[in-house]
């Protein structure tokens, strides 16, 4: 299956978010196991953990850029830059923004927001296309690299 459908597939069948859908989708293939990836993913669905900041499924793509192109060395991060910049890009042109809350329309941290999102449906409708796009865009950076 291919990876995109995979990554949304796991996000509307299961309880993992967005960043942990994308990013446990990618990771094995770039050396990480499963689990370590769910758990580092973890805190990063809702644009970081609710805050309607970085879409979470962006968040997840960026990590496994970060597991292909990252440094340890603070010299040499030119590849991840130049990688990490054209996901971001992409995926805003594609839709629109970068930031969860106005992806959605709600700002999740909000009780009453989140409650209102549920009862839309967003999280059904609009979660699984930005989970799908994100692993999408990575995956052809990944595949030029």
């Amino acid at each position: 299956m291919e990876k995109s459908l995979k990554a949304k597939k796991r996000f509307e069948e299961t309880d993992f978010s967005c960043s942990q859908s994308v990013f446990s989708t990618l990771a094995p293939d770039l050396g990480m196991d499963e689990e370590n990836a769910l758990k580092i993913a973890s805190a990063f669905g809702g644009g970081m953990s609710r805050h309607g900041e970085v879409c979470g499924a962006v968040t997840g793509a960026l990590m496994s850029l970060g597991l292909e192109f990252g440094s340890a060395s603070p010299d040499n991060e030119e590849k991840i830059r130049i990688a990490s910049q054209k996901l971001m890009h992409q995926f805003k042109e594609r839709n629109g923004s970068l930031l969860c809350r106005e992806l959605l329309g709600y700002h999740l941290i909000v009780p009453e927001e989140r409650e209102k999102a549920k009862e839309s449906s967003v999280f059904n409708k609009v979660c699984p296309l930005l989970v799908k796009d994100a692993t999408e865009l990575a995956v052809k950076i990944l595949n030029k690299s």
